[in-house]
């Protein structure tokens, strides 16, 4: 890491080190979507930065077949330096294994700490209207997986606490404003902020009282 990061790496005192170890209370996981990965090897040079330090290149195929269900939105389709970046119509692939993979992984990596999936979900754009905007069954469908990806960690042992969808209601997301849809709760901007419940939110209501 030290190689490859450089300058751009802190170095940290004795003394802070063992203020650091062990002084989480939990550890937070932002889940959407996973990637093929393959090695690569990037020179070391002006535009090297945390994009290129992991050393691999990411896809969403392998052998011509996608790694999950496309979801047909927009996403963030990279990080840059200074903010996301973002393409419209760029698929999010549906890989609810990838979660309890990750999962599985932090605890038989980092002694099982205490885990709250504090954001899974994705979003929908062009949806003005209450009438489309409130059947999200691809929604329903992608919480109930994840959510049986939870299950099947926590059978593994994973010390999982929480789980919070992305979001309750639709709101204000970062430089899309209100024209990305991520919520549970319809909320019609153009009508004094009434609010709706999804297909989703049903479903999770259904869901909790079972």
């Amino acid at each position: 890491m030290r190689r490859l990061v450089g300058k751009r790496l802190p170095r940290f005192t004795r003394e802070q080190s063992q203020l650091v170890i062990g002084s989480l209370d939990f550890l937070g996981v932002n889940y959407y979507t996973s990637n093929f990965a393959a090695n690569a090897h990037f020179h070391n040079g002006p535009n090297n930065s945390y994009t290129t330090d992991n050393q691999v290149n990411l896809t969403t195929e392998r052998n011509g077949l996608a790694i999950g269900e496309a979801v047909l939105i927009r996403v963030l389709s990279h990080f840059t330096n200074s903010f996301y970046d973002v393409q419209e119509g760029v698929p999010l692939y549906v890989y609810p294994q990838g979660l309890r993979d990750v999962l599985v992984y932090t605890k038989n990596k980092y002694g099982n700490p205490t885990i709250y999936i504090t954001e899974n979900g994705f979003g929908e754009t062009n949806i003005t209207k209450v009438e489309g905007g409130v059947k999200d069954l691809q929604r329903a469908r992608f919480y109930q997986a994840h959510l049986r990806a939870v299950k099947e960690a926590i059978g593994n042992g994973v010390n999982v606490k929480g789980f919070f969808p992305w979001t309750f209601m639709d709101d204000w997301e970062w430089n899309s404003g209100f024209t990305e849809r991520f919520g549970l709760v319809f909320v019609d901007f153009k009508n004094g902020l009434k609010r709706y419940p999804k297909s989703s939110a049903l479903w999770f209501k259904k869901f909790l009282q079972s």
